[in-house]
């Protein structure tokens, strides 16, 4: 049976008004002729070093940035027709890197509830969106705090929370582990882990390879276009010049491939988990 297509990049170039200029003095894309589809229930990470298009790249997939040249399909609707924009907002959620720039209620479950609102669903729903979306991101027992008291791994939760709470089938991720530390890093990656379980279509922007061992698929951005694009486990047995596209390989995968390397039983997959009962066997 044909997967359903979420989201469609056919040929999609893109260039900021007034951005920087190559040698011939025309400005640079951002994007250059990106084709790329992405799945239902499929969790894709965009990865890439600073510049190489990938937040430029998540924001064609909510409308917030339309190609320059080429299309962008959400569910079959083009973001080019103003009339679609909501519709497609409706569908994929998005959650930015700065958890501060995404917080607007003084109270957490206000600030869960305000995408919703904005939806126009009934109140009764929003309470239960709400306290279903809390009880994903490990906020419930938070409901009633000011959103400052949040230590800045909760902050980026509620963020994610509020996308939950406005029921999209597809939820887009730019950054978000950035300004974390590695327990607010991990206790995120556990939250998406069990919604990509749950069934809802995760695209992830980072440069951490450590943060994909979860991932289905990984594309890869370097200079506007696509450099590379497989499952996670291809991506980590490839010789790829990873240096090159600004990405570091985690010492967990220079280990397991190590391992491989000498005849070793590994997993599919370098998880820490997967490694551990690989190596106590």
């Amino acid at each position: 049976m044909p997967r359903k297509t979420v989201c469609e990049l056919r040929d999609v170039t893109f260039v900021y008004p007034g951005g920087a200029a190559d040698s011939s003095g025309r400005a640079r894309p951002a994007l250059r002729n990106v084709t790329l589809s992405i799945y239902e229930g499929e969790w894709v990470a965009l990865l890439g070093s600073n510049g190489s298009g990938k937040s430029t790249l998540a924001k064609h997939l909510n409308a917030l940035l339309v190609p320059s040249q080429g299309d962008c399909l959400v569910y079959g609707l083009s973001t080019r027709d103003e009339k679609n924009v909501f519709p497609i907002r409706s569908t994929v959620a998005m959650v930015f890197q700065n958890p501060e720039n995404q917080i607007v209620g003084t109270v957490v479950e206000e600030d869960a509830a305000f995408g919703p609102e904005n939806q126009g669903v009934l109140p009764e729903e929003i309470v239960q969106r709400v306290e279903a979306a809390l009880t994903v991101a490990g906020l419930l027992e938070k409901r009633k705090k000011p959103t400052y008291t949040l230590s800045g791994g909760e902050k980026q939760r509620l963020a994610v929370a509020g996308a939950l709470a406005m029921d999209t089938p597809c939820l887009v991720l730019d950054e978000p582990t950035a300004m974390l530390d590695p327990a607010g890093r991990t206790e995120l990656l556990r939250v998406l882990s069990n919604l990509h379980a749950s069934g809802k279509t995760i695209v992830s922007i980072t440069h951490r390879l450590e943060e994909i061992l979860s991932c289905d698929r990984a594309v890869i951005l370097h200079r506007g276009e696509i450099a590379w694009e497989g499952a996670v486990s291809d991506l980590f047995l490839s010789d790829l010049p990873f240096k090159e596209w600004g990405l570091d390989i985690p010492p967990l995968v220079s280990f397991w491939r190590d391992l491989r390397a000498e005849g070793r039983s590994v997993p599919p997959v370098p998880t820490v988990a997967a490694m551990a009962d690989a190596l106590c066997q």
